[in-house]
């Protein structure tokens, strides 16, 4: 079922294939992106956009690995500095040259790092449940040991060559829900909607396996990075964070 409201879906061509996005509005109104969670997709902002005033453009994109756009090709890592440059592939395609960025969770963060580096494109900066650049208090001496897990993940997952599971509709969604208590049943409908595949024996996840690190691989910047980041600002900048504990919202999710 489509989102109520959406105008069309999107593939925008992109050297290792295409990023995928979902469109509500016209797109001649005021453009915003909209950029989701890790592991989560587009749908995320399924529920969200409705809401929302409808004199803009809302476009919501997979980041590259998630949701339907295409995975890197093999031995392209995921490093945050790839989503950011996937945001500034996009809004050349889209012939944006200012909008504004609503991110939730990890999307919040890339935002935030795209609103730093190219400053004089962002009119607004809206977080949602994020802070704008993931800090360890730890500084830069922990970057090697991220980086280092995270390089022997991705060369594990590439060796292990293991076939993709498949799970009928009700198991992915049980699965996926015990693995995300916090998430509604209608917000996992939405998300596995965008995120599964339907092949002859059931449902497989489109995301890309190599996506799914250990905490302890991720990778943060320190806290003299933030400072400089923060610097280069020029955004408004709106940070919401959620207090409730209600089921009805779609944070970043695992499965």
């Amino acid at each position: 079922m489509a989102a109520k409201g959406l105008l069309s879906e999107l593939k925008l061509a992109v050297p290792w294939g295409y990023i995928a996005a979902k469109v509500w509005g016209s797109q001649q109104a005021p453009p915003v992106l909209c950029l989701h969670g890790w592991l989560d997709n587009a749908s995320s902002f399924d529920r969200l956009i409705p809401l929302l005033p409808k004199d803009f453009c809302y476009v919501a994109m997979d980041f590259g690995g998630h949701g339907l756009s295409s995975h890197y090709s093999p031995g392209l890592p995921y490093y945050q500095e790839n989503f950011v440059s996937e945001i500034r592939r996009v809004v050349a395609a889209l012939k944006w040259k200012h909008f504004s960025i609503v991110g939730h969770s990890f999307g919040g963060a890339v935002g935030a790092m795209f609103s730093s580096i190219f400053p004089e494109m962002v009119n607004k900066l809206i977080l949602l449940d994020t802070w704008p650049f993931p800090l360890d208090p730890k500084g830069i001496e922990r970057v090697p040991t991220y980086r280092r897990g995270a390089i022997e993940y991705v060369l594990q997952v590439e060796a292990s060559q293991k076939p993709r599971q498949v799970a009928s509709p009700e198991e992915m969604l049980q699965r996926f829900m015990k693995n995300n208590s916090h998430v509604s049943e209608e917000s996992a409908r939405l998300l596995l909607q965008r995120g599964t595949t339907k092949v002859a024996t059931g449902l497989t996840l489109n995301r890309d396996r190599r996506i799914a690190l250990p905490v302890h691989c991720m990778d943060f910047v320190s806290r003299e990075q933030f400072v400089n980041f923060t610097k280069q600002l020029r955004a408004h900048v709106l940070l919401i964070n959620g207090t409730s504990t209600s089921k009805s919202r779609a944070p970043t999710t695992s499965t």
